[in-house]
């Protein structure tokens, strides 16, 4: 007696068809799972004996053999139990064939039959729209997200009991209904840019970043505000397009971070690792590659606090997805590419003590010290840092008596009409395109200098030295800038911005 159920086995920040091929067979009872399956799954065989006998259902004393198809390919997880036990009902001919090929099922299965939870259940379920399949049954809790998927029956499930009866038609379960996307804007109220008070030129620096989707690091004392600025970035970001909030929450899904019963995410990612993070965690990896930090942003923000405290090689790592906006991990059996269109914003100290430029205290550090506290960031990941802004220390005046500022929705409102100008100038067949990603075909097109502005360009180069990359960067910032007003053409108001956002490129001042 032979039973195959379709499945699915997430592989990088994909899912891939798994046939789950059931047969038994007489002899001495025996359970054998192949297909080059992890220790999870070939623990199921516990699960699934202990969920069937607590539905009122008998397991099989057979030789059985669980296969699952394709067997190069390794199987991890607990997402085969649910198609494992329903394959053993199906063997004994109690679940039609005609309804599992075209059903996708998913879940683990507690000891007493309940079906719980497993990671990536849009990824599964758009899987079974390209598959073409009718149905997806998966657990209750996973249910909404799967549903964000359009032509597909989506079945939630809490015990195995509900499956079979489903199956046979003994009953019949409601499909879920798509869940309302939720409003954007749901950084939380406590989260505004009018609660920063002061800091007037770090603000216009965060405004140029968001409206060209530039890389931003801020550089200033203890306390000056540079971590709540931060993290009030994704506020003034563009909201996420529908497209974009799939895209997001099937690489959340997949590493577990979406709560149960929760459907699209709505507001942009945020991720700010700890400067003890490993390269693998920060960009992805492991035996069985899985995303780092990196693809956890995208779409949103990466924000590394103390930006020198982080071990020089993990953020050497970093360049690459800077560059490319996507991640490839290399192993000896496969090579996974992991999506990474992220924001990096960091914030440092200008000197070890902190204290360099602030002037309620004296700094401590030698000129030796503060080089080589520098120096722990390489010239080119700098270059691929495009703004580079000081935040000063708030005085006292401002704090107390400072007026309250404008708040995120009007800074946000500006930056999407600047996006809004960069998708028309860019064309339609580029519409995530901003300037932060120009090419240097697109540079000379859309960034061209009149006799004035190539004057003041090319004495900053001289007096400054940026490299190739930096003098792309500098016009890039200064095209935001031009957007942000309105502007055709590029003007020298426009470049004198964009070359004071270059800080580090200039001589140490103690």
């Amino acid at each position: 007696m032979l039973a195959r159920v379709l499945s699915g086995a997430i592989l990088g920040v994909d899912a891939f068809q798994v046939q789950v091929e059931v047969d038994m067979a007489r002899g001495l009872p025996n359970f054998a799972t192949v297909g080059l399956a992890e220790g999870a799954v070939r623990e199921s065989r516990v699960r699934v004996e202990s969920a069937l006998k607590n539905s009122g259902l008998e397991f099989p004393q057979r030789r059985i053999t669980v296969n699952l198809a394709p067997a190069d390919v390794r199987k991890t997880g607990s997402a085969f139990d649910l198609p494992i036990a329903l394959g053993l009902v199906a063997a004994a001919e109690s679940v039609p064939e005609e309804r599992l090929a075209r059903t996708l099922v998913v879940g683990e299965l507690g000891l007493a039959g309940e079906v719980r939870r497993v990671p990536g259940a849009l990824a599964l379920a758009l899987l079974a729209r390209q598959l073409s399949l009718e149905e997806v049954v998966c657990p209750a809790e996973c249910a909404p997200e799967a549903a964000l998927v359009e032509g597909l029956r989506v079945i939630p499930v809490r015990h195995f009991r509900e499956v079979v009866d489903h199956l046979t038609g003994a009953s019949a379960l409601e499909a879920c209904a798509p869940p309302a996307p939720p409003p954007a804007g749901q950084e939380g109220p406590s989260l505004d840019l009018c609660h920063v008070r002061g800091q007037a030129h770090a603000k216009r620096a965060m405004e140029v970043a968001a409206a060209g989707g530039h890389n931003l690091l801020m550089v200033g004392p203890p306390g000056s505000g540079k971590t709540m600025l931060a993290r009030r970035l994704p506020t003034i970001l563009p909201a996420m397009g529908f497209a974009e909030a799939v895209e997001v929450t099937k690489i959340h899904s997949i590493a577990g971070l979406t709560w149960p019963g929760g459907g699209l995410l709505a507001a942009r990612p945020f991720r700010a690792p700890h400067h003890t993070v490993s390269d693998a965690g920060l960009v992805g990896g492991g035996s069985q590659p899985r995303p780092g930090e990196v693809t956890l942003a995208h779409r949103g923000v990466l924000f590394l606090d103390e930006l020198p405290e982080f071990r020089k090689h993990v953020l050497e790592v970093l360049r690459q997805p800077l560059e490319d906006h996507r991640v490839t991990i290399a192993r000896a059996q496969t090579s996974l590419t992991f999506p990474a269109d992220f924001m990096l914003v960091a914030a440092m100290n200008p000197c070890p003590c902190g204290n360099l430029g602030d002037p309620r205290h004296a700094c401590t550090c030698s000129q030796g010290a503060i080089q080589r506290y520098r120096e722990r960031l390489s010239g080119p990941l700098l270059d691929r840092i495009d703004i580079q802004v000081e935040v000063p220390a708030v005085a006292c005046q401002a704090l107390v008596h400072g007026e309250r500022c404008e708040g995120s929705a009007a800074v946000r409102a500006r930056v999407e009409a600047a996006r809004v100008r960069q998708r028309e100038r860019f064309g339609p067949a580029a519409l995530a395109a901003c300037n932060a990603s120009l090419s240097p075909a697109q540079v000379q097109r859309f960034c061209r200098l009149g006799p004035a502005e190539q004057a003041l360009l090319e004495a900053a180069v001289r007096r400054l030295g940026f490299s190739a990359r930096g003098f792309d960067r500098i016009l890039k910032v200064a095209r935001t800038a031009a957007d942000l007003e309105g502007a055709a053409d590029l003007q020298p108001q426009h470049l004198a911005e964009a070359i004071q956002y270059r800080s580090l490129d200039r001589p140490i001042q103690g």
